[in-house]
């Protein structure tokens, strides 16, 4: 698993010829609150369910509120076998403080 801060994934993202999956763990209100701009919102508790349903090979870009259920589930996709998983550090939290401040926290 890859860890990069938010200026690194929106520098990523920018580059990628494919766009990546950008999966949200969060809750729900929180996704209503902010999000990034074409994420999929799949809650932490949710993803055991529709894991087989995710492309393996495909770049996923775990998104959280600071970061750290966002790494728990990269780690349990690399567990199921994915290979190109990216963490966001600090989350969207941080995203929104040094990154984008446009956007709102909570």
């Amino acid at each position: 698993m890859r860890e990069l801060t938010p200026d690194e994934c929106k520098a990523h993202i920018e580059q990628c010829e494919s766009s990546p999956m950008l999966l949200d763990v969060r809750e729900p209100w929180e996704y209503q609150i902010v999000h990034l701009e074409n994420s999929q919102l799949i809650p932490m508790r949710k993803v055991p369910e529709i894991v087989e349903t995710l492309d393996p090979h495909q770049e996923i870009i775990v998104v959280c509120h600071h970061g750290i259920r966002s790494r728990q589930v990269a780690l349990f996709l690399e567990h199921k076998g994915f290979s190109n998983v990216v963490n966001l550090r600090g989350g969207l939290d941080a995203w929104a403080r040094h990154t984008d401040t446009s956007l709102p926290t909570y």
